[in-house]
């Protein structure tokens, strides 16, 4: 009897996660669409219904995963904090905790393909530069309300902290690749959480 027909919906799903998680353990060169095509299960005919070419499919998996990990950090528990700057130092724990885990399951994609195709492959560069900066975002009135209500005088730009700590965080990937283990991103975040307290001072409290 013939097999019955996979949804497209699911094919598509397939390929996108199968990319993200192959590009994550193998970067965007290395992995080949032979690599992403058994990793979900599918036929080269069924990715090439769905995607042009191994850089269309990145595109739409740096989308995907842009979307996805936005509602990762649409934490209830981040809304939970009582002030601006709590939800912010909430942030920074939640990107912390996070980092409990396989280092391919951890790290960021965007941040893997761009340092690998910022000068060969611009569409995927500029989708990336997308999406990290729009973690930036989703953190600039958080900083704005933080420093209006602790550093009001203070010189430094909402926007410019905030694309700081997407630099910290990741550096900090960058960091734990290098060592083969995620211990030193987590003291990366560690030190974050310091540097935003200083900023962000609460009277009385001790010098972190």
């Amino acid at each position: 009897m013939p097999r019955p027909a996979r949804n497209p919906v699911d094919t598509r799903r397939r390929l996108l996660e199968a990319a993200t998680r192959t590009i994550r353990e193998k970067g965007f060169v290395a992995t080949s669409v032979d690599d992403i095509c058994a990793a979900a299960g599918v036929s080269k005919g069924a990715f090439f219904h769905h995607f042009a070419d191994k850089e269309a499919l990145a595109i739409a998996a740096a989308e995907a995963f842009t979307a996805r990990t936005a509602e990762i950090f649409d934490d209830p528990s981040l809304d939970a904090a009582p002030t601006p700057r709590d939800r912010l130092l909430a942030y920074v724990a939640l990107r912390r905790a996070l980092l409990d885990g396989e280092m391919a399951e951890v790290t960021c994609l965007l941040g893997t393909m761009v340092q690998e195709v910022w000068e060969t492959h611009p569409a995927i560069r500029d989708v990336c530069a997308i999406g990290i900066g729009a973690h930036a975002g989703g953190l600039v009135d958080t900083i704005a309300a933080a420093k209006a209500a602790h550093a009001p005088g203070s010189d430094w730009e909402p926007e410019s902290l905030a694309l700081h700590t997407q630099a910290v965080i990741q550096g900090a990937f960058v960091l734990a690749k290098a060592a083969g283990a995620t211990a030193v991103a987590v003291d990366s975040l560690s030190h974050l959480e310091r540097y935003l307290k200083c900023l962000l001072p609460v009277a009385g409290s001790p010098r972190v």
